[in-house]
């Protein structure tokens, strides 16, 4: 009677194990053949398959919301539905930062939020919109002498330190103007994009990183629109020093003056647009 009892609880365990061991091979199987369906459409597409996937939405506070509104173009032109997502990726990107204010600067909402707003707008066409190279964002109230250059700067990021570091004033007056192809907050997080780009291979950051280089060989070969980016002065002459300078010249651009660079270089623009998943043009 014992000998059958323990053949029966033998035998409802080993069915036990091979459940759990058949489940576990068909979600490995699931996850694979969705990154190789993926992959097939990323290689088609130059996209993600899919980029918001929030089952659980965020929501600013209404004082944040008020800040987005009366502070941030970009958020005003979005739809109901993506104005969600845009609140769920700030309050989510805020918790992820850790905030530093330094020369007596205090961290308030104003600050939190359009410095985050900042960063989302850049990242809204990628899956992963963190930044993961960035996990201290350190503000000052105006221009900050840098350890790094022994120099002043209005802001600077330091991917060894996982810091990006802002002038507040200088951040602020970015938006003064929103046509004018300088905006400090793009310019340093179109920075950190970068070069997070080239250590992450999330598939946003793969996308990233291949349109930029497709984008180095288009102009490599093609000496015609090499010579007439420069001759027309466009981009600003601070965008030739680099390729990192000339990635967040061309970024800035394209959010403030998306249809004047789509219509004087579309190629140009074209490869940015597949860098960042976005029609800032078109949206």
């Amino acid at each position: 009677m014992q000998f059958h009892f323990l053949i029966e609880r033998y035998t409802i365990g080993s069915k036990i194990i091979l459940g759990i061991l058949f489940a576990v091979l068909f979600y490995m199987f699931l996850h694979y053949a969705l990154k190789m369906i993926e992959m097939l459409y990323v290689m088609k597409y130059k996209k993600p398959l899919y980029f918001h996937f929030h089952p659980f939405i965020k929501k600013l506070t209404k004082q944040q919301q008020t800040l987005l509104k009366e502070n941030f173009p970009f958020y005003n032109k979005l739809n109901q539905k993506q104005k969600k997502y845009f609140q769920h990726r700030v309050k989510s990107f805020i918790s992820d930062k850790y905030f530093i204010g330094r020369n007596k600067l205090k961290i308030n909402d104003e600050i939190r939020v359009l410095i985050s707003a900042t960063a989302v707008m850049l990242t809204f066409g990628f899956r992963d919109f963190y930044i993961g190279l960035i996990s201290k964002i350190v503000v000052y109230p105006g221009e900050f002498y840098s350890r790094m250059n022994q120099k002043n700067h209005k802001g600077e990021f330091n991917p060894k330190l996982k810091t990006l570091a802002l002038s507040w004033d200088d951040f602020k007056k970015g938006f003064d103007v929103y046509d004018d192809k300088v905006n400090l907050g793009i310019h340093e997080f179109a920075h950190a994009i970068h070069l997070n780009s080239l250590k992450e291979r999330d598939v946003s950051s793969t996308i990233f990183s291949d349109s930029f280089k497709e984008l180095v060989v288009l102009l490599s070969s093609d000496e015609n629109l090499k010579s007439n980016l420069v001759a027309s002065n466009y981009f600003r002459n601070y965008g030739y020093t680099n390729q990192y300078e000339f990635i967040a010249v061309i970024i800035e651009a394209f959010i403030e003056s998306p249809i004047d660079f789509r219509n004087q270089f579309p190629l140009v623009y074209q490869k940015t647009k597949q860098m960042l998943n976005f029609n800032f043009a078109g949206y």
